[in-house]
């Protein structure tokens, strides 16, 4: 669904055993989202943000404060981003509601085990210094990153260029052609795709 000013998407992922749900980058329509979860009958286990910018972290607070026992992962390198998010949405004069402190501080390589599923965490730097993106059998949801056809911007604060050409390589490209990428904006892709047609990761 999209959230947010920014059309960010954000992915509500949810085990069919015990009905809990991973809410992955929700940009904003706190109130939205927590519709779409009672409609599909799913209670919050966690949010996962794959960076601290102001566009992906919009729900946060509304989240936090309407569901129990909710846990907000971020890794650490983007703590800084998520503390200042409301500056860089002043800067772009959009509204924004301060996000909670994470309750659990990434660095790469965890596994987070929800029911019957097992998310794990892959550190891709380069759009920010902490950007993740989130591997499941077959899917991988990359945030700003990796997009169809392009990458993730590289000219924000704590961007580099090199560096998010590598994790993507490194780290994302190496998985099996047929896992699907849901990135944070635009449509979906497939690995294989991107490997054939992306300009912006071909090797030279």
């Amino acid at each position: 669904m999209l959230t947010g000013p920014l059309d960010v998407n954000c992915y509500i992922v949810g085990c069919p055993q015990t009905r809990e749900c991973v809410i992955i980058d929700p940009g904003g329509h706190g109130e939205r989202i927590i519709e779409t979860l009672e409609e599909l009958n799913l209670r919050p286990f966690a949010l996962l943000d794959t960076h601290g910018h102001f566009d992906h972290i919009g729900g946060n607070a509304y989240l936090m404060a309407h569901a129990d026992s909710l846990r907000l992962y971020l890794h650490s390198d983007d703590l800084q981003y998520l503390r200042n998010a409301r500056e860089h949405a002043d800067y772009w004069n959009m509204s924004f509601e301060d996000s909670p402190e994470p309750t659990h501080l990434l660095g790469g390589g965890e596994e987070i085990e929800m029911g019957s599923l097992l998310f794990k965490i892959l550190h891709t730097p380069g759009h920010s210094p902490g950007g993740i993106s989130i591997l499941l059998p077959g899917h991988v949801f990359t945030g700003d990153a990796l997009f169809e056809g392009s990458i993730g911007r590289t000219d924000l604060p704590g961007g580099k260029h090199d560096l998010l050409v590598s994790s993507i390589r490194e780290k994302l490209l190496v998985l099996p052609g047929d896992t699907i990428v849901h990135p944070g904006h635009g449509p979906e892709t497939t690995i294989a795709q991107e490997i054939q047609s992306n300009p912006f990761i071909r090797r030279r």
